[in-house]
């Protein structure tokens, strides 16, 4: 089996990013009030006062004011598809596991699309706080190999080296940078 990181790997740039902006633009009076909070909540993980789960979580507490957050989501993935690159449209197969760090919540919609399976950060919809860990660096391997005890990765994804615990995992490894694909540095 095959395994991708999301964010600028399948997916440019960021669609954590890019959903915030999208919702920031659709309910700029909702949202706005926040920016002051998700500031100081930026500074404090950019000085390792807090956690990136910390951070994570200010950025998406905006979810509670969003009238119909499924409706957006649709949305959202129908003006954003095409940010799904083509290399990976390519070469998917059915067997393909998307490992990510965002939201279940928001890339669940675009996995189930490409037919692939998901293991991401499970975050509560309603409130943006994380339920568990977030899906990053180690805790990534934690959740895949809890998942799918035994499975041989035959080839891992990432646009990010923070990734190497899962690369380590796999026979052969990518990085990728922009949609150009090369062999994982020092695998």
């Amino acid at each position: 089996m095959n395994v991708y990181d999301f964010d600028q790997t399948i997916f440019y740039p960021d669609s954590s990013y890019c959903f915030c902006m999208h919702c920031m633009k659709k309910y700029p009076g909702r949202l706005a009030p926040l920016l002051p909070l998700l500031a100081v909540k930026a500074a404090a993980a950019g000085l390792g006062l807090t956690t990136t789960q910390k951070l994570k979580e200010g950025a998406f507490s905006f979810l509670p004011r969003i009238p119909d957050i499924d409706a957006e989501i649709e949305e959202f993935w129908r003006l954003h598809w095409k940010n799904v690159q083509g290399w990976y449209l390519e070469q998917k197969k059915p067997d393909d596991v998307i490992i990510s760090a965002s939201p279940d919540f928001l890339v669940r919609p675009a996995a189930e699309k490409l037919g692939a399976r998901l293991i991401a950060t499970p975050m509560n919809i309603k409130n943006g706080r994380i339920e568990g860990a977030n899906c990053h660096d180690s805790e990534k391997v934690r959740r895949f190999t809890a998942e799918y005890p035994g499975e041989q990765v035959d080839e891992f994804y990432s646009d990010s080296l923070h990734d190497r615990p899962m690369a380590a995992l796999a026979n052969r490894a990518f990085i990728v940078k922009k949609g150009v694909l090369s062999p994982w540095p020092d695998k």
